[in-house]
Order: structure tokens, then sequence, then C-alpha cells
């Protein structure tokens, strides 16, 4: 296998199964790919609802934490999976849809092209905000305001979490962070070690399941 989709889940009860049944449609007309979820230790019946799926679909992983230990080590663990099992690239996503499975063929295509570091913009022809209340969008401008400025970047929206990297890169970073402050650790990381950055449009929309 060549990609890995890595989503963090925390207590996604009222939505795990629609939206991993939604992004397991889309694996579809998608080589090579493989959709891993890291439960971080939920307490409701988030694993169960997973691991009812997996027999399913055999692009479907899971693996837990007992406990809840932050977004950003959730990511760690599914890192280190992506390595340990020779991905080629890793593909991180959030549980909720917000960010539509529908964009991860515009991913493949700047893979293809050779990019080791893709992220999703809002910022840029064809992407957009859709539901977001007012308040989260002019947070979100003025936060990728400050990140351009310090890091220079070709990226038009360095704060989005919606984004695809190469694994090699992946394996030389130093990451610590356990909250979603890994973000911005990875993009410093990426930099340093000169990743190719290239962007795809996307449109992120309001949550709409669960909580």
């Amino acid at each position: 296998m060549h990609v890995l989709i890595i989503i963090p889940m925390y207590n996604e009860q009222s939505s795990a199964q629609v939206s991993l049944m939604t992004m397991l449609q889309y694996l579809k007309d998608l080589p090579n790919t493989q959709l891993l979820v890291v439960d971080d230790g939920s307490r409701d019946q988030t694993v169960e609802i997973v691991s009812a799926l997996i027999p399913t679909s055999e692009r479907l992983l899971l693996v837990q934490h007992q406990r809840n230990q932050g977004y950003g080590m959730a990511l760690r663990t599914g890192i280190r999976y992506a390595i340990e099992h020779h991905y080629r690239y890793c593909v991180f996503m959030d549980s909720d849809l917000t960010n539509h499975p529908k964009y991860l063929k515009l991913f493949y295509r700047k893979i293809k092209e050779g990019k080791t570091y893709i992220k999703a913009t809002r910022y840029s022809a064809g992407g957009a905000m859709e539901g977001v209340p007012w308040r989260r969008r002019f947070l979100s401008r003025i936060a990728n305001w400050i990140a351009r400025l310090l890091y220079n970047l070709p990226l038009t929206d360095p704060t989005n979490g919606f984004r695809a990297v190469h694994t090699h890169l992946l394996s030389k970073m130093t990451l610590k962070e356990n909250g979603f402050g890994i973000i911005m650790e990875e993009l410093t990381e990426a930099k340093k070690l000169r990743a190719l950055f290239s962007e795809v449009p996307t449109v992120l929309t309001s949550r709409t399941l669960g909580q």
C-alpha cells in the first residue's frame, strides 16, 4: 500500500459510521490506499462502531489509545504506523466530513507530480468556506495572515489541517506537540527539510455530524 489516510477520533459515536462509510465509498476509486482510525481513548461506542465496519472493508484499520492523549499524539501514532508499514504518503483528515473526501483525487494528482507536502486551501481560486460562523472565518484569516508572514512559504492556508505529506519527510521530523499545534510544528519541520510544497483548493463546511 502507498497512501495511508489518518483520521483521529475521540467520542465520535454519533458520526463515526456515516463518516467512515462516506470516506470508504470515495476510496473505491483510489488505488493503494487504506484508512487508519486512531481512537484517542474514546469513552463512548466509537471503537465498537469502527470495529464493526472493519470486516466490511479491507481498506479500514484501527489502532487505539487506552486513554485520551490529544490530537497531536493521535497523529504521531498514525505517522508511526505509516512508517513501520512502509506507506509512501500520509493524508491527514478530520472525522466530521468538514473537509470532504471528494477532494482526495486532487491530492493524488499532486502526489503524482512529485510534490512532498500538499495543503488544502480555502483561500485560492476554487476554495471557500460554507456555513462557517463569521467569528471562525475572521480568526482563520488572521491566523493564516500571521502564519504566511512567519513562514514565507508558497501557501495561502498554512494552518489548514487537511494535508498530504511524504512519509520520508515525516520520518525525519521531531514532533512533540500533543494538541493542534502539531500542524504548525510539522510545517516548520517541512520547511527545514525543503519539502516541495503545493496546494489544492477545497471548500470547508461547518460540522453537521456529532459535536
